[in-house]
């Protein structure tokens, strides 16, 4: 035994049973993980016994641990405050880590005299406030525009201290004639009549219309008494504007009034956590932020990383009510909050709502990691569909089979071609069945199969690394038949796929292995089958329009296989021939034929 694995085994040996924090260090004295134990013996002792459940990152962690340290604390909430703080100060490599995305759009209310109402994408900490983030800048834009044209307030970047006013260093700009603003530049405004107009802008920014709406009312009764209809017109139609705003709006929910929602979208070794902040019915903030799972994590855990990461960076408080889709592990750290995990009804929609926000965003990333790093995505999809399909290795050459026929008619079958999860489309195949009467799907794909794989063996042609068979347990069976008659049902795994497109099943399995619905295995797998059925049937179609022609045109007297072919290659179609004058069909098959088809298609 190496000196090291004799370090470690004393080390935790002397390990108490109390809850604590453990640390993993190198073999250049860095922390590499940190983990919380209700007993720091028996958590820490079971990186060290062989267990196949262990994830390829436990078994990488632990050949790169070379010292154990480790706290004794008093309870179990202490030891989750204090692995917290060891995270964020150390980093370590084997934790869950953040990854936020920094071009969000906000609004904000500028910390300056006669504040300004802006869109900014960077989050500082300079006093003023900010509002968000939104979770496109489409929806940014329409709050904005909807509070430049409801509340005059000012766009311009003038210094407006009380000194420069007062000495009446500016003039009215545009903006003051077409009533968009009151001249707080040239002391039109006080800055407490300002300071009403900014008050309702934050109440609409935090989803409140009812200050801006009474406002207006107001305003617009108290004009039309007396008898300013003009200004009792603008006042109106900006009216009309916060319906117009509110009809169309984020508004999401009637019932449910303020609430935080968090929703987590797992995808091998990464995730994903929406965060959705709703006030009085009304979408104020959407953010989600990406995590790089741990080597030991949990998904309570890292859900409790984002929560907790959003509180200090996003939103610096929670709702008194947090819908979640299970409850996070630090859920005793945040006081006076009630966690709800919704089965039914409108909570249930808005987390449904937050998780197809984390599905976009994660498709938004995968598209732009293909577009920045192809060979990396290609490592990782293929990482993923062997873990997904249970293969012992990277299935970078897949063969996918579908027959089609009609009644038994036409039989045909195909054979696409996937190479690194995309179609290569020069490597696909058709086959007429020759060996099979009638509508025998199981024989067909026998035939189609080992004549497949008994060529390739014959041409020592490479086999690929997973067979795909559209059907269920029957097709299934017939063609893992022909891979052992051949010999090679060692060598290339085969899966066939039911009817509902999650649903795998495996040799010698009678129950099927169900797929994951959120992840890209399952799309790969079903654009396999999507495209093997498309090929065949196109074949299948070709077919039975060329069988439909050749028993048309045989039954003209006269018009033997040469001609026929020649008809075909020339014309196409029946309709074609049908139409074509005498001197056409001389040119191709001469007089007397053209003739025979003239009198045939035309009796009298």
């Amino acid at each position: 035994m190496s000196n090291r694995e004799d370090i470690l085994r004393e080390q935790v040996a002397a390990l108490p049973l109390e809850p604590g924090v453990y640390q993993f260090l190198d073999r250049n004295g860095e922390i590499i993980y940190v983990g919380k134990a209700k007993s720091l013996k028996r958590r820490v002792s079971s990186y060290f016994v062989k267990n196949k459940d262990h994830t390829p990152k436990v078994r990488v962690l632990v050949k790169q641990i070379c010292a154990i340290r480790h706290i004794v604390v008093g309870s179990e909430q202490d030891a989750l405050l204090l692995e917290n703080s060891l995270i964020k100060t150390h980093k370590p490599r084997y934790n869950i880590l953040l990854k936020d995305d920094k071009t969000y759009p906000w609004i904000v209310l500028r910390r300056e005299p006669f504040p300004r109402v802006e869109s900014t994408r960077q989050l500082r900490h300079d006093g003023s406030q900010y509002f968000g983030p939104y979770g496109s800048i489409s929806m940014q834009r329409s709050v904005l525009e909807f509070i430049r044209e409801v509340v005059p307030l000012r766009t311009c970047k003038l210094n407006l201290s009380l000194q420069a006013i007062a000495r009446g260093k500016y003039g009215v700009c545009l903006q003051y004639h077409i009533g968009n603003c009151k001249g707080p530049c040239i002391g039109a405004q006080s800055e407490e009549e300002y300071a009403e107009l900014v008050d309702m802008v934050r109440s609409v920014l935090k989803g409140d219309l009812r200050p801006v709406r009474s406002y207006l009312e107001q305003n617009m009764r108290q004009s039309a008494e007396e008898l300013r209809f003009e200004a009792a017109q603008r006042f109106k139609q900006r009216l009309d504007a916060l319906e117009n705003y509110q009809s169309r709006s984020v508004i999401v929910s009637a019932k449910i009034v303020d609430c935080d929602i968090f929703s987590l979208l797992e995808d091998d070794d990464v995730a994903y956590c929406n965060f959705i902040r709703l006030r009085h019915g009304s979408i104020v903030a959407l953010h989600t932020v990406r995590l790089t799972t741990g080597a030991d994590s949990t998904r309570e855990d890292m859900l409790s990383m984002a929560i907790q990461y959003v509180v200090e960076n996003i939103s610096h408080d929670l709702s008194r009510e947090v819908i979640v889709p299970f409850m996070p592990s630090a859920a005793i750290l945040f006081d006076k909050v009630v966690f709800t995990v919704p089965k039914r009804g409108e909570k249930a929609e808005l987390l449904e709502f937050s998780l197809k926000s984390a599905r976009i965003y994660r498709a938004e990333q995968m598209k732009n990691l293909e577009i920045k790093n192809p060979e990396r995505h290609t490592e990782r999809l293929m990482n993923a569909m062997q873990r997904e399909l249970r293969l012992d290795r990277q299935p970078r050459h897949i063969e996918c089979f579908d027959n089609s026929n009609l009644q038994g008619t036409n039989p045909v079958a195909s054979c696409v071609v996937f190479r690194d999860g995309k179609p290569s489309r020069k490597e696909y195949r058709h086959f007429n069945v020759k060996t099979v009467v009638g509508p025998d799907d199981f024989a067909s794909m026998r035939e189609i199969v080992y004549r497949r794989y008994s060529r390739l063996l014959e041409e020592q042609s490479e086999l690929p690394d997973l067979i795909i068979v559209d059907g269920g347990k029957g097709q299934l069976s017939s063609a893992y038949e022909v891979l052992c008659a051949l010999g090679i049902e060692d060598q290339v795994p085969i899966v066939g796929l039911a009817k509902r497109i999650e649903e795998v099943f495996y040799p010698n399995d009678p129950m099927p292995y169900y797929l994951s619905r959120t992840g890209e295995p399952l799309k790969v797998v079903c654009h396999i089958r999507d495209e093997a059925h498309r090929f065949g049937i196109t074949f299948h179609r070709q077919k039975r329009s060329l069988a439909f022609i050749n028993s048309e045109l045989e039954q003209i007297p006269g018009i033997g296989t040469k001609s026929l072919n020649a008809l075909l290659k020339h014309f196409r179609t029946v309709s074609k021939v049908r139409e074509a004058t005498l001197e056409q069909l001389t040119e191709v098959v001469g007089e007397s034929r053209a003739r025979k088809i003239i009198e045939y298609f035309n009796p009298k």
